[in-house]
Order: C-alpha cells, then structure tokens, then sequence
C-alpha cells in the first residue's frame, strides 16, 4: 500500500454513541432516532467533514428485550432515509443496505437506481446475507452461512443484469422525430438460477454515471470469496491491526485468483472510537458505555460464538485452541465466531481477558479510546502498515466524541494528506476513485 494514498471514510447513521448508558445523556437527542431530521443533521455535518460517504446499516428483525434500556437495533428503512438526505446534501456519498437474503433482486435493483437517480450518482449499495430475521420472512430458520453467500453471489449478478437491461443511452427523447427511447436497447434478463427466476427488463435507465458502486460487510470465507468477486469494498470487523492487514492480504489473495486488481477492493474496517480531550475521559466514556454488559452476558457471548460455557473456568486459565469444540455449524454470526477463535490461536488470553476483549464487548471492531492524537496516531500506524484502505466511523460514548471526530480528527487527517480538504467530484464512484 502506497502510504501517500488517501484514506476513504464513511460515517456509519446507526447512531453507535446511544450504547450502553449513552442514550441516557441530557444531550443524546435520543427522543430523536425515527426522525429524519437527526440523520439530516449527522449526514451535513459529515459532508461538511468532505467524507465519502454515509452509510445506513440495517437489520430485519427487532430483539425486542434489548429495548428495555437501550435503543436497540430498530431503524428507518435505509433507502427512503437515504432518498430524504439526498435533498438535504449536494456531494456526499449515500450507501444503503439490502439483505439477499430477503430481498428480491428486481425490487432491490429498483430502489438503488432510483436513489441513484434521485442524488444524481451518489448511492451506493451495501449488499449483507442478514444474520437474523427468517421468521419475519416466512423462514423456519436462517439458512446456513454458505447457502446465503451462493444466493448473494446470484443476487448481484441478477441486480447487475437487471442495471445493463435498460441502459441509460437507450434513451433517445427526439422531440422532432418523435422518438422517446430506443426499444431495441431494451433487453429482458431472463434470468434463471438456483435461487432466482426474473425476466425483466428494470423499469427505469441507468444513471449515467457508470454503475453503483457495491459494498459487502462481512468477513466470514465465503464472505470474503463474495467480495473479492463483486465488491469495490468490504465493510470488515477487524478487532486489531493484525487482523485486518490478514484479512486484507487475504481479500486481495482471492482477488488475483480471479483476475481482479486486488487494489480494486477498498478494506474499510469499522472504527469504534471514544475520543475525549483526555484519555481518563474518554476511558470514562468506554466504562460507562460496556458497564450495562454484566459478567455474566459475557460468558454468554462466548458461549453463542464458540460452544463452549467457560463460567467454571479459573480467571487466569489461557484460553487455547484445544480447548474449544470444533465451530458451530450455524452460528448468528461467522465473522465474529472466526475473530475469535483467530485471538485464541494467536494469543492464547486469559478467561479474565478473553471477557474484555472488544470481539465479546464490541460485535469485532475496532476500539480507539483516547484523545484525537491518539485517535490519529493509530489511524496513521494502521495505514502504514498496509492494514486498510480507510475505515467506517463508528461514534462512541457521547456526541461529544462525534464531534472531536469531525472537527479535529478529520481536518487533522487532511493535514497529513490522508484525506481530501475539497470534493474533486460529485458522484460515489468519483470519492472512491472508481475509474
């Protein structure tokens, strides 16, 4: 990785610092998390910032006892929040999520356009197989891990079909010859596969300004084959610099076995960040934003990513791989179930550290905890060592964070050259340097 190369930074809308007790700030606007006007104003201040892109998570179910004292995983429906800030924003990037699991690819291939249209070139496409959700969907269960992927794998070819199928220069629009489009450029799919049977061809053109850029947000095998096949980035869970600059060598591995450019696929783990303007602050933020998370609740994170209930282990007994059952066939999640085990062949921790570590307390992203220069001296070791492309802000503790984020840290990247002072395009594929 050339250290010169600018960084690319999203800003996730899940609003990450309401965790824990964070909700419970004077200043939270917790009241305000179904309103548009809330992501509006996160989505200014982040093109104010010049970042790439904001980002909208999204889950299709709702575990509804984490309610009680927490926000929890509820959410607008990303692509109309996406299409409501597009008219409030001129430049930055809109990227939503669809589930392949759950969503047909002709509605999912419609909606992205037309957020396409909508911001004129700006959306982008995060496409994730859903870890829960199977009941709200007529599912007895998820489907394994490796049968999600191969219909992710399907999903993306029929939505890019579906995009080339009424291509934008098959619009004509000759007043004088009374012309409005060219039928002949219009082509059904007539797609037919394992998971999927759609004719087309999608009712609305292309944007012209080259196809929308597609995201993939999980780290799994399979995940990353997914990735390294369809993706211009991968939203990756990555505790530590090792671990990403693994999954980077990896994801650019698989790449070149296909015939990719292993540089076109931009690595972007998550950034989970509790800045203060000094470090016993913003260790203060972290306490209070896990302390919700007993002992207890911990054990039982383990349990559900390894099989194995370590509640009558000593503290200091090291973990090692020996000890562990062999994984989970279906486990929530693969991603996480593999960091962990990856720490426990890597470092062999204590059961006393194992229940700290950000893969229990942190769903495996990473966890910067300090004042905005040790915020950047991090993002700056990551970078140099050729761990990543960029990252996904993911706001910690309070929005007192956020903002450190957005009016020091960011302007300070830019400082270094680690990231644009301007806006040098006006489309998604531009920011991220899409050629």
């Amino acid at each position: 990785m050339h250290v010169d190369k600018q960084l690319c930074i999203g800003l996730s809308l899940s609003p990450t610092w309401l965790k824990g007790a964070g909700w419970r700030r004077e200043d939270s606007r917790a009241e305000q998390i179904f309103s548009s006007s809330f992501y509006t104003d996160l989505a200014r201040q982040a093109e104010r910032a010049k970042l790439d892109f904001v980002f909208k998570p999204d889950v299709m179910a709702l575990p509804v006892e984490t309610l009680e004292r927490s926000p929890g995983f509820g959410g607008l429906d990303p692509s109309l929040l996406l299409a409501a800030l597009a008219q409030s924003t001129r430049h930055i990037g809109l990227v939503t999520t669809v589930s392949s699991t759950f969503t047909p690819p002709y509605l999912a291939a419609r909606q992205a356009q037309s957020l396409n249209w909508i911001s004129q070139g700006r959306a982008g496409l995060n496409i994730v197989t859903a870890i829960d959700g199977a009941a709200n969907f007529g599912l007895r269960d998820m489907p394994p891990s490796e049968e999600r992927y191969a219909k992710a794998t399907e999903f993306t070819q029929v939505v890019r079909q579906l995009w080339n199928s009424f291509p934008g220069e098959a619009m004509i629009v000759d007043r004088n010859a009374g012309q409005f489009a060219d039928p002949s450029r219009i082509l059904p799919i007539d797609h037919q596969g394992n998971f999927f049977r759609v004719q087309g061809p999608l009712n609305l053109p292309t944007y012209p300004a080259g196809e929308i850029p597609l995201i993939q947000a999980g780290a799994s095998a399979a995940g990353l084959d997914f990735a390294a096949a369809a993706a211009d980035g991968i939203f990756a869970a990555a505790p530590d610099m090792a671990a990403s600059f693994q999954l980077r060598q990896s994801l650019q591995s698989r790449a070149r076995k296909i015939g990719r450019s292993p540089e076109a696929i931009r690595v972007l783990p998550g950034m989970h960040f509790f800045l203060a303007h000094t470090r016993n602050e913003a260790l203060d933020l972290h306490r209070e934003t896990h302390a919700h998370l007993s002992v207890e609740q911990r054990y039982a994170s383990i349990q559900a990513l390894l099989g194995i209930d370590m509640r009558h282990f000593a503290p200091d007994q090291p973990i090692t791989l020996s000890l562990l059952p062999d994984p989970p066939v279906a486990v929530r999640s693969r991603t996480h179930t593999d960091l962990l085990r990856t720490l426990i062949e890597r470092e062999q921790p204590t059961v006393q550290e194992l229940i700290a570590r950000p893969e229990v307390v942190n769903s495996g992203h990473w966890v910067v905890i300090g004042t905005v220069e040790d915020a950047l001296k991090e993002i700056l070791a990551w970078h140099e060592a050729g761990a990543m492309d960029g990252f996904i802000a993911l706001p910690g503790g309070s929005s007192t964070s956020l903002q450190l984020f957005f009016e020091e840290l960011i302007p300070r990247l830019a400082e270094r050259g680690l990231f644009r002072r301007e806006y040098k395009g006006n489309t998604l594929r531009e920011h991220l340097g899409i050629v």
